[in-house]
């Protein structure tokens, strides 16, 4: 793995996520908004989006012959431009393709497309939603160790990209700054029994309700164009008190998920939602 980053003294630059290849196959589905991924403000929330995430990548794989081949993923980073908020009631439509991979892991892209409705808790017309997103899914094998995709695999999803040469880069700082050089007290995140799935894995839509408890605080980072950037770094197990530190920049909030460790604490998760500067879309 690279060095550190170091603490961050800016926000993030921005950089639009790269459309699919002309010509290359992908996953399509239709999906309902649900009233338990939105918000007081009738948007779904980031939780929600990742939830969607996940649901459309199990459609996918379900939808290929690789169940068997390569049936274990893990997500080591997730990227999600809110261009226009998804907000209930809507149906919106997932497009899922291969946008970068090497041998062992992949850029997959996911675009939410939604159509939105109205209704009597709703009743004010609002734009149509627009979610890009890229998650770095790297293949392992029965021991969670990363593992070279099945030839088949790799043939399939080399023709939905050009890019064959993907390499890791992360884009958040893992380093959380000292407790005294942040403005913000730490602050201690509670997990629940349900946050957890059948492997004894915190799930990824669980990271992202801490960070949705956060953004109360700076609802002018939700009400524009924004981009999440979640970087999953060390494993959080079932009982593990999480510390959440907490760095505003400018129009980026920085937020690091720290357990303990013999070493001090750690960070498990690092997070930064940013404003996207001029990009509602026409």
């Amino acid at each position: 793995m690279p060095a550190e980053k170091p603490t961050p003294s800016a926000p993030p630059v921005y950089t639009p996520l790269p459309d699919r290849k002309v010509g290359a196959r992908f996953f399509d589905a239709d999906y309902r908004v649900r009233t338990g991924d939105v918000d007081q403000e009738m948007r779904v929330r980031l939780d929600g989006l990742a939830r969607y995430l996940q649901d459309v990548a199990n459609d996918n794989i379900d939808m290929t012959d690789f169940d068997g081949s390569d049936p274990f993923w893990i997500v080591r980073r997730t990227v999600i431009d809110v261009l226009e908020p998804i907000t209930w009631p809507a149906d919106f439509h997932a497009e899922r393709w291969c946008g970068a991979l090497s041998t062992r892991w992949t850029d997959m892209r996911v675009r939410l497309t939604s159509t939105s409705e109205t209704n009597r808790f709703n009743p004010e017309p609002r734009p149509n939603g627009l979610i890009e997103s890229v998650g770095f899914w790297i293949n392992v094998n029965d021991q969670g160790m990363p593992s070279r995709i099945s030839d088949e695999a790799l043939r399939f999803l080399s023709e939905m990209t050009d890019e064959h040469r993907l390499r890791w880069k992360s884009l958040n700082p893992e380093q959380a700054p000292a407790a005294d050089e942040v403005e913000l007290p730490d602050r201690e995140h509670v997990l629940r029994s349900t946050d957890f799935d059948p492997f004894r894995h915190l799930n990824n839509a669980a990271y992202l309700e801490a960070i949705e408890d956060e953004l109360v605080d700076h609802p002018d980072l939700l009400d524009a164009p924004h981009r999440l950037v979640i970087e999953y770094l060390r494993p959080i197990t079932p009982g593990t008190p999480i510390t959440l530190r907490r760095k505003r920049i400018d129009d980026c909030l920085y937020v690091w998920m720290l357990i303990g460790s013999d070493d001090g604490p750690v960070t498990a998760a690092s997070v930064s939602v940013s404003k996207i500067p001029d990009a509602r879309p026409a």
